[in-house]
């Protein structure tokens, strides 16, 4: 995990032209995406369709790494982040527990910029896993140089899943994604490019990064 100091950062949409600033407290951040072998030994599972211990997990939906957040932070005796609510569709984040969690995509897109003002913090060649220079498949975390924090793989490789509802009015339940995969052309694999998805939903192009809160 790599301590990310407090700060601010501005999120943009373009499908909404709508801008907004984020302060952010400090907080802790993967070095890497989740990878198969981790999430073999926390859940049991091997839900990937390419089969490598250094993968980034794929096929993962939201709700599949809100799960692995709190079976982690219970075999660290931490206090899971997430608890169920209502009829158990929903969770709600204990903004309290030390345990595990997903960034919020501020968290996520503060941490990936790292300091830097650009559409990225590097050539992508050198920094990202992408549709032109993949070969069209997943590759091994670290690979690529990492960010001027030390953080690997923010772009490209596989998209992450945030914490956030994309836009709760016109897509619902939809959750964010947020840099870019190993498919995708070079305009996807940008620090302020937003997707969103079903939480349900797995694809081959999609994982996820954990973070956790720094209490005082």
């Amino acid at each position: 995990m790599i301590a990310v100091p407090a700060g601010q950062v501005t999120l943009s949409d373009r499908r909404t032209q709508r801008s907004w600033a984020v302060e952010l407290a400090p907080y802790q951040l993967a070095t890497y995406p989740v990878t198969q072998a981790l999430y073999a030994q926390v859940t049991g599972a091997h839900p990937s369709s390419a089969r490598g211990d250094r993968l980034p997990v794929e096929n993962v939906s939201w709700w599949d790494a809100a799960e692995f957040c709190n079976a982690l932070s219970e075999r660290e005796g931490l206090t899971p982040a997430y608890r169920p609510h209502g009829d158990g569709d929903s969770i709600e984040w204990d903004l309290s527990a030390d345990g595990y969690r997903l960034p919020t995509e501020a968290e996520w897109e503060y941490a990936c910029r790292a300091g830097t003002d650009g559409p990225r913090y590097g050539s992508l060649d050198e920094i990202a896993w992408y549709r032109g220079n993949s070969e069209e498949k997943l590759h091994g975390v670290g690979g690529k140089r990492s960010n001027p924090w030390g953080l690997h793989d923010m772009l490209g490789n596989v998209w992450e899943w945030c914490w956030d509802i994309y836009d709760a009015e016109v897509y619902g339940t939809y959750r964010v994604l947020r840099g870019g995969g190993w498919f995708d052309e070079h305009w996807s694999c940008r620090a302020s490019v937003r997707r969103r998805s079903h939480p349900t939903f797995r694809v081959d192009d999609v994982g996820f990064r954990i973070a956790r809160s720094v209490l005082r």
